[in-house]
């Protein structure tokens, strides 16, 4: 028990270098060649994947599974929280089945500043691999995809990863591990009493 205090630190040492090599590795990988797809952006008008970087040459896409989905809403609340930051070294959107409409409508109650596109009509969270269809119908999961934009206009993926309760874009877990009965069950809400 008198060790436990080190323990602790030498276990959170290594899963932070863990995590720079993971990071390390995503970046290895061969970026994968990818499509102007054109998306829905406010009001509805075309937006293709190129537009979303405006004067960057990278952008952060996140995968939202739209406002039906109480965790997609609280990874997105906690992005909108440091969009300033995020939005200092690249581009930042997000994309759901939803039309602009309901994004829009959506996006007011919660006061985000992010753009927001639907790709209801595109294959392109089925072509990222974060939705597929399953006994005629669609599943889709939340996660991140990174693009880089080539001067000579070319766009590629480099990294995404899918998310979940407990993983690393959403610090609110880690915090609720930390209390002395842990997560104890808790599940986001839109609206808390």
């Amino acid at each position: 028990m008198n060790n436990l205090p080190e323990t602790i630190t030498a276990l959170e040492r290594e899963i932070f270098e863990k995590q720079k090599q993971l990071h390390d590795l995503r970046r290895q990988m061969p970026p994968q060649p990818v499509e102007n797809y054109t998306f829905e952006g406010p009001g509805g008008q075309a937006l293709t994947l190129k537009q979303l970087f405006g004067g960057k040459d990278d952008l952060i896409l996140i995968h939202n599974m739209g406002a039906s989905c109480k965790y997609c809403t609280l990874w997105a609340d906690g992005f909108n929280g440091v969009l300033p930051h995020l939005e200092s070294r690249a581009a930042f959107a997000i994309v759901s089945p939803d039309s602009p409409t309901v994004q829009q409508e959506f996006a007011e109650t919660r006061n985000w500043k992010f753009t927001m596109v639907s790709d209801r009509h595109t294959r392109f969270t089925f072509d990222m691999g974060y939705a597929a269809e399953r006994d005629g119908e669609v599943e889709r999961t939340p996660g991140f995809s990174t693009f880089q934009r080539e001067p000579e206009g070319g766009l590629f993926r480099i990294a995404h990863a899918e998310f979940g309760p407990g993983d690393v874009y959403s610090g609110i877990w880690h915090l609720f591990e930390a209390l002395a009965d842990g997560v104890a069950g808790w599940q986001p809400e839109y609206r808390y009493p």
